[in-house]
């Protein structure tokens, strides 16, 4: 089963059954519209693209802020080996959150 990015990283901003409130949560963990990208649940295998999300101890910005940052995390890299070549980009995928 391929994990998604708060279960790679232990992530605390999401809970079983996602019980956090919303402000708690982790925004990649409750966006839906990327839901399968990468066999992910939500945006979990696809979450550079989502802004807010929880990285390095921190809120991350919006995509364009902190992608460079996302390009060499150990999640993003395992992803796209993963799922060469059938990796989804990342203006492909923006394309859907609009």
């Amino acid at each position: 089963m391929k994990r998604n990015c708060w279960e790679y990283k232990n992530c605390k901003r999401i809970s079983a059954g996602n019980e956090a409130s919303s402000s708690e949560t982790c925004p990649a963990a409750i966006e839906n519209k990327l839901h399968g990208i990468h066999g992910g649940k939500n945006a979990g295998r696809a979450c550079w693209v989502v802004a807010g999300t929880f990285c390095g101890g921190t809120i991350q910005g919006t995509f364009a802020r902190k992608f460079d940052t996302c390009e060499k995390c150990d999640f993003y890299k395992l992803v796209k080996s993963e799922e060469r070549p059938e990796f989804v980009l990342s203006a492909s995928l923006l394309t859907k959150l609009k």
